[in-house]
């Protein structure tokens, strides 16, 4: 039998790279897409096909998925794991920034999946694997858009999953906690230049500090991007896969207490866990 093929969006670190590499190690042919391809020099040399994506352009999805079917013509699993973090305070963030978040985090995995469904559905099989977070189920401070792309991942998946059962599709949601990547100094740049001034300073350079700690090597109460590759795996090789996957430092417990704690009881946990004074 053929090697399943599988597609990771946002591949080129992080999370998509340690994907890439653990579905090529559990026999997939392995497709690892980015807009940045001269950071995935180290997975083509490990046997992965790399490709330029950006997610939030129609044509260079098109390009991306016609090109695997031309190639390998079936796909079997999609990791939509591209996006960011955009933090700072409701107020401040311009709406044109709300909406790139919402393009990439949210919109863009519909046009992946989108794209690669008449094939899944054809095959009457496949899998799809939305990269949600923790964060998809209750909110930090100043980081309102973020979270609200998160609990809509959420949200669109739920939908997809009974939409698309009847077709022998699964669809799966992987919910990491916080996991020790490049995304916190990239979320905690983007809370100061919006947040760094002005009324939300203080809270701004406090969430920042708390955000930047998990991109830093060996950082405490973090985990490494490989479990969470761990569990894609588990999910895109499973007879049944789960509907979620809790994985990494932090999700269960807090997705529990945000279930059982008085909603400003929770507030006031986030907020000394993140430093926010008040």
């Amino acid at each position: 039998m053929a090697a399943q093929v599988a597609l990771v969006t946002g591949a080129s670190s992080g999370i998509g790279e340690a994907a890439a590499r653990r579905l090529r190690d559990a026999g997939f042919t392995v497709y690892a897409a980015a807009r940045r391809v001269d950071r995935m020099a180290g997975l083509r040399e490990a046997g992965v096909h790399t490709m330029s994506l950006d997610v939030t352009d129609a044509a260079s999805a098109q390009a991306a998925v016609a090109q695997i079917l031309a190639e390998q013509g079936r796909i079997d699993v999609l990791v939509n794991n591209a996006g960011y973090g955009s933090y700072g305070a409701l107020e401040d963030v311009p709406l044109s920034e709300a909406q790139a978040q919402l393009d990439v985090n949210v919109l863009g995995l519909a046009r992946m999946t989108q794209l690669v469904l008449p094939q899944l559905r054809a095959q009457r099989s496949g899998t799809i694997i939305n990269i949600a977070s923790m964060g998809g189920n209750f909110t930090t401070p100043l980081g309102a858009w973020y979270h609200a792309s998160k609990y809509a991942v959420e949200a669109l998946s739920d939908a997809m999953r009974m939409e698309l059962a009847p077709f022998g599709i699964d669809v799966v949601v992987i919910e990491p906690g916080s996991i020790r990547t490049e995304w916190g100094a990239i979320a905690a740049a983007a809370v100061l230049e919006t947040s760094g001034d002005g009324p939300y300073r203080t809270q701004a350079e406090q969430v920042a500090t708390s955000l930047g700690r998990t991109s830093a090597p060996g950082a405490r109460m973090t985990s490494s991007p490989e479990v969470v590759a761990r569990a894609i795996v588990t999910a895109a090789t499973a007879r049944r896969p789960r509907a979620r996957y809790r994985i990494g430092f932090g999700a269960k417990p807090l997705v529990l207490a945000h279930r059982i704690l008085p909603a400003r009881v929770f507030d006031r946990l986030i907020r000394r866990g993140m430093g926010v004074a008040g």
